[in-house]
């Protein structure tokens, strides 16, 4: 009922601002009229699809009252088999309108940085490091975004430390937002001579992009450090200072970029990612059940933490938050994670309705 109550009071609302646009005062007022009309533009889909609910449940009444009312069997039939055709209908209209209450995420439609950091399991971490940036990478190419690298940590032996990307294209943040937290990895480890099962844990944080007008930043808030860009082994691998590490002072959270060759662009990324940084701590500062440090949304890394488990001897992948197992990791490792995600969403969407919707 409370559903119902909520589509009622929208299309009143709805048929207020038709009345309103229609008033020559009103008409008259150009910011006003954009205001309602932008109004009316978020409103119209979930009222149509209201007024087609409406029609559908007025529909079952009248074939109902004909069963009650005729003893021509062929009618009758008719009707029945008219009822289960909207039954169904309804079914799938009122599984429309449960989406489109939904509370949709402001930041949905960003582009995101994402973080991938090795936490227990030392070379092993890195090494998967190394594949979740791999995997996120190929998924990105098969949603046609572009993936721009910022910043690497390298290990000898083919892995990250760290890699910090920025992921650019439509709904990004809505599609990546849930690979935020513990992913934790359990195979036999190229550099484990006596083939014995390890557990490793990576972290992954994924930020919206700030805006300009959310973040500002004073200059002399700022520490900007120019060095040489450096490879694995720590070698330089650029002659010219072009990598830039920017602080800011009065948070103390630190970003940089060496991957350019250009230290003006350095110094953008690195400035974009700084402001992710801060607007995603003052984002979790408003949510009451999430810490406002960093570690809420990767957690410590510890091995007990997780959101996600990727056990390769049983070619398995379990999502401890929808419950989800599937398998072929090879697969979702080269960017097959469409299933994985759309379960996510549809996770975000279930807890959003239980919540009051």
């Amino acid at each position: 009922m409370a559903m119902l109550d909520n589509l009622s009071q929208k299309e009143q609302r709805y048929k207020e601002i038709h009345r309103l646009m229609a008033d020559p005062q009103v008409a008259s007022d150009v910011p006003r009229l954009i205001e309602l009309g932008k109004e009316r533009a978020v409103l119209e889909p979930v009222v149509m699809l209201y007024r087609d609910h409406l029609r559908t449940l007025e529909s079952i009444d009248e074939a109902n009252a004909i069963i009650k009312e005729n003893n021509e069997p062929e009618l009758v039939t008719l009707a029945r088999e008219e009822i289960t055709a909207l039954s169904e209908k309804h079914d799938s209209l009122e599984q429309e309108l449960r989406r489109a209450l939904t509370p949709s995420d402001p930041n949905d439609t960003r582009d995101v940085f994402v973080e991938i950091r090795a936490a227990a399991g030392g070379q092993e971490a890195a090494l998967f490091v190394a594949e979740l940036y791999r995997m996120y990478t190929r998924y990105a190419q098969r949603q046609g975004w572009k993936v721009d690298l910022v910043d690497a940590r390298e290990t000898g032996i083919g892995g990250f430390k760290e890699a910090v990307f920025q992921v650019k294209g439509k709904d990004v943040y809505k599609r990546l937002k849930h690979e935020s937290g513990a992913h934790r990895v359990q195979r036999v480890p190229v550099t484990e001579s006596s083939g014995r099962l390890q557990t490793s844990t990576v972290t992954v944080a994924v930020l919206p992009e700030a805006e300009d007008v959310e973040v500002e930043l004073n200059e002399q808030d700022l520490r900007i450090d120019i060095y040489h860009s450096g490879g694995a082994g720590g070698q330089n691998v650029n002659k010219v200072a072009t990598a830039v590490r920017i602080t800011h002072i009065p948070s103390g959270i630190v970003a940089l970029c060496q991957d350019e060759r250009s230290q003006l662009r350095n110094k953008q990324k690195a400035m974009a990612v700084l402001k992710a940084r801060i607007l995603d701590r003052a984002m979790r500062k408003q949510q009451e059940a999430i810490s406002q440090d960093r570690r809420s949304q990767v957690g410590t890394g510890d091995r007990a933490e997780k959101i996600r488990t990727y056990n390769f001897p049983q070619d398995r992948i379990s999502d401890h938050r929808t419950e989800l197992t599937l398998r072929n990791i090879e697969g979702i490792l080269d960017g097959d994670l469409d299933q994985l995600v759309d379960s996510l969403l549809e996770w975000e969407q279930a807890r959003q309705l239980g919540n009051g919707v």
